[in-house]
């Protein structure tokens, strides 16, 4: 094979351009190497989320900041102030003189009272510069006193969650030891008797008499701190039924029956919450101080001492004082024909004096026994036009029963309950809440 003048100029300049190619790419990486590793790219800024997951979470008391604070809780003891419980810490001399001219309406540091719960939040330091205190006067309100610059005194409130609740069973002793034996308080005893105080004789009840309950239980992040109110109840006692249906005819809760009569009369029943009768009225008893038979023209209620007593109904008060026989006692007018006298007090309740009006359920004193009294005890006595009756027997008329105007939404409601109680049986109670 022969080559032409011009196949060989071309193989000549292919051969050129790849040697120069060739030297090119030698020069290029000769560079590279001269040159160094080729730069980083720039680094990108820290996502907010990975610096957040770094900080410490953060801790709260009663809704304070406490990361980096210490925190002491503890409750105040008897005759303690409320300057007390701030011994050992560190005050500014400005925040002292703003607490000493605290105004009353603010803050009363005279209802810091034994038994409260406090907590306090300081800083960690050879100082233990005190940050906040908090004072919590019962479960739901609660006061946060701030310490860091100035005073400030800041009310709170927990918020409080209602929940509907259901209980029955079947009684073998008494009704509080049933509701006891089931976890339950004495207070929903107390609220139960109270309903069918007129209708039932709690003093007299049977073995296998039954009962369902609904009612509205008070808590606070969880924690059961007290009753609402019963919304419904059935109860069986000697074969015949007893219902009552809480119903507010725009005067407040009462109860009615299935017919819608009230079943609460002019005044309670019972002046402090359901208890032992010690002593009926009775026209001829040995009477344990004198030591001769002589009318009791009382009814004599054991309790503890220091518990409370209620006025059974409106009124006025006539008297409020000691005497011998009687001890510190209490008399309210009713109305023109019905008086009251609750006697052997510990002492009478604080602003119940002479004149004063008082409300149904008020508390007047408290249960003790000076006078003539061997033991703590309420002497209740109950005036009819100035004579002394028993008060457990005496015929009263009841309230008034649903107004006509009330009458579809009672029927509805009454329903409603019906349905909810068909649906226990005679066994531990649960919860209602949804149903």
């Amino acid at each position: 094979m022969r080559w032409s003048r011009r196949s060989i100029t071309q193989a000549l300049l292919a051969m050129s351009a790849t040697i120069a190619v060739g030297f090119f790419a030698l020069w290029l990486l000769e560079s590279g190497l001269q040159a160094g590793p080729a730069p980083s790219p720039p680094l990108l800024p820290e996502p907010d989320s990975v610096r957040w997951a770094r900080l410490p979470k953060p801790e709260f008391v009663e809704g304070i900041l406490a990361n980096g604070l210490h925190t002491h809780r503890d409750t105040v003891e008897k005759h303690q102030r409320f300057t007390d419980l701030l011994q050992g810490y560190y005050v500014s001399p400005v925040v002292w003189q703003q607490l000493n001219q605290l105004d009353r309406n603010t803050f009363d540091f005279r209802k810091v009272t034994a038994g409260k719960k406090y907590t306090v939040l300081f800083q960690p330091d050879s100082l233990r510069a005190l940050h906040a205190l908090v004072y919590e006067p019962n479960e739901v309100e609660y006061v946060i006193f701030h310490f860091d610059d100035s005073l400030r005194v800041e009310p709170c409130a927990r918020q409080v969650q209602v929940v509907e609740k259901s209980v029955s069973g079947v009684i073998v002793s008494t009704l509080a030891e049933s509701l006891s034996e089931q976890g339950l308080s004495p207070e929903l005893t107390n609220r139960f008797v109270d309903v069918f105080a007129w209708q039932v004789d709690f003093y007299h009840l049977q073995k296998n008499d039954r009962y369902k309950l609904i009612y509205e239980e008070e808590q606070v992040e969880g924690r059961t701190i007290g009753i609402r109110g019963i919304t419904g109840i059935y109860f069986e006692q000697h074969n015949t039924r007893y219902y009552a249906f809480a119903f507010d005819q725009g005067n407040g809760i009462d109860y009615f029956d299935e017919q819608g009569k009230s079943l609460r009369k002019a005044f309670l029943k019972y002046p402090i919450e359901f208890t032992r009768i010690s002593s009926r009225f009775s026209k001829k008893r040995f009477h344990p101080i004198a030591k001769v038979f002589k009318p009791h023209l009382g009814t004599d209620l054991s309790a503890p001492p220091g518990t409370p007593i209620r006025s059974v109904g409106d009124g006025v008060v006539l008297e409020a004082r000691y005497n011998s026989r009687s001890g510190r006692y209490v008399k309210v007018k009713h109305n023109d024909t019905y008086t009251t006298g609750y006697l052997h007090m510990s002492r009478i309740a604080s602003g119940i004096k002479p004149g004063i009006r008082v409300k149904q359920g008020q508390v007047i004193g408290f249960v003790g026994s000076t006078g003539w009294a061997t033991g703590p005890h309420l002497c209740y006595r109950f005036y009819r036009q100035g004579v002394q009756v028993d008060a457990l027997k005496v015929k009263l008329p009841p309230a008034e029963p649903i107004a006509e105007i009330n009458r579809p939404q009672f029927d509805s409601l009454r329903q409603v309950i019906i349905r909810k109680l068909d649906r226990l049986s005679f066994s531990a109670g649960h919860d209602l809440a949804g149903n």
